[in-house]
């Protein structure tokens, strides 16, 4: 096939279609970013930076007519989807004030008779895959601290949401980049095999499922190049008997069900201590049945479509599984008008679940809660770790010191208190586990994106 055509995640009619890029498109995409990286790499960081900064204003301006795009091609409600340009933005701002410091060069103490440092090098071309469930937030994360490291990059954006790439290309001519700076191209997946493979690329960096990492991870092969792999998740979450207990149902309702679930960091299981558990559970169900799903064009939505039908009915049939070995569904269905031909689902919170169930232990990516009680923080700490992902946890509390004591058995990424499904630009990003490998975001995530080189001069 020549060309893909997306389908809108609420009608499933045909909402655009576009060329897939030839051999001979990617070719001349590589040579352009081989060609452009040395000069790219010797500008100076302030003029990259301002460089950079113009690309972020560039896309902010578009923030209405992105978010429009953005519901249209994925579903989320449209009263939200211009906040992730928002989320763009803030991180881009940060990473840009941050570039700086996380750039400079590493100078130990001064020893007589020698120049000592190690500067850090941009690696060359950043070949950047990026998902379609938060499609600007995913890219920024690389695309941005990479351009300020003085690497190139080529972007392939999910074929779901192709146009996000295309007006991140727009917002890079308008901002005056140089040609070849920033690149995107709409290849199939067979074609970014072969890119990952070329000697041209020098560094990949995915957002997706586990066994989209897993093909990446292959088809760059015995090459020696590094890669960033941001996978899945089965975050968890721990109520504690202290917790502020309307604001934990609120927060964590939104955890789970925001953008239909569909959050690589999102809630998906629910440990509750004993004490509270049964008002909480009740509580938790009347907040989900408050849920508005629809349209995602209408103002009044607030819960869209799963992005395909496909993804539908495995969620569903993740959802029966375990009613069938003895879980309980406690929304009333019948709150949701759900037309039966398209991908829209309405929300649903199982109890009476276990480890045994795939509903406790693979990753759902849809509206979905499982709440289990736990009798003591110890309990809530071996099940959140009963997991191949590590991700992000969160622990809600008023007390600090427990968030701190847990925090350090927690085998995760990331651990919250007192808030969930967010990502600090001034903190690291990092999975651990099956949850990926590397790190974005923060000062840190520069080093990913570079290569120490050190400097060693007898100066007498």
């Amino acid at each position: 096939m020549t060309t893909f055509t997306v389908l809108s995640p609420g009608t499933g009619k045909p909402l655009l279609e576009r060329p897939w890029a030839t051999p001979k498109d990617i070719q001349a995409a590589l040579s352009l970013a081989e060609a452009q990286k040395h000069a790219w790499r010797r500008t100076p960081l302030a003029e990259r930076s301002r460089w950079v900064a113009a690309f972020v204003d560039a896309v902010v301006e578009s923030k209405d007519a992105a978010g429009k795009e953005l519901t249209e091609q994925m579903g989320r409600p449209i009263r939200y989807s211009a906040g992730e340009i928002g989320g763009f933005e803030e991180r881009a701002r940060a990473m840009i004030a941050m570039a700086e410091d996380a750039l400079g060069a590493i100078r130990p103490p001064e020893k007589e008779g020698f120049e000592r440092f190690v500067s850090r090098e941009p690696l060359g071309l950043v070949l950047a895959l990026a998902p379609w469930n938060y499609p600007w937030l995913t890219a920024v994360n690389v695309i941005v601290p990479a351009l300020l490291a003085g690497n190139v990059v080529l972007l392939k954006h999910s074929d779901q949401t192709p146009l996000v790439a295309e007006r991140l290309f727009a917002a890079a001519e308008k901002a005056g980049l140089p040609k070849g700076v920033f690149q995107y191209v709409h290849a199939s997946h067979p074609d970014v095999a072969r890119m990952a493979q070329d000697s041209r690329i020098d560094y990949v960096a995915f957002t997706g499922s586990v066994a989209g990492g897993r093909a990446v991870k292959g088809a760059i092969g015995d090459r020696f190049i590094a890669m960033g792999l941001e996978l899945g998740g089965k975050d968890a979450a721990y109520v504690a008997p202290d917790a502020d207990f309307d604001f934990s149902v609120e927060n964590l309702v939104d955890g789970a069900f925001f953008n239909s679930g569909q959050s690589c960091c999102g809630i998906e299981r629910i440990y509750v201590h004993e004490s509270i558990y049964p008002r909480f559970v009740d509580a938790f169900v009347e907040k989900v049945h408050e849920y508005s799903l629809g349209d995602p064009l209408l103002e009044s939505t607030t819960l869209g479509p799963v992005v395909r039908r496909a993804n539908k009915e495995r969620i569903a049939a993740q959802i029966e599984a375990a009613v069938k070995s003895g879980a309980r569904a406690l929304v009333d269905q019948s709150r949701f008008e759900v037309p039966a031909s398209s991908a829209y689902m309405a929300p649903e919170v199982l109890v009476d679940v276990t480890h045994d169930m795939d509903a406790m232990r693979e990753e759902t990516f849809g509206p979905l809660a499982c709440i289990a009680p736990v009798s003591s923080d110890e309990e809530a700490i071996e099940k959140i770790n009963d997991s191949r992902y590590g991700l992000t946890s969160g622990i809600w509390t008023s007390d600090i010191e427990r968030a701190r004591t847990m925090a350090k058995e927690l085998e995760t990424g990331t651990v919250f208190m007192n808030r969930c499904d967010y990502l600090d630009p001034e903190l690291a990003w990092v999975g651990v586990k099956d949850s990926g490998r590397g790190c974005t975001l923060s000062k840190v995530g520069f080093e990913s994106l570079t290569r120490p080189k050190s400097h060693h001069f007898r100066i007498r």
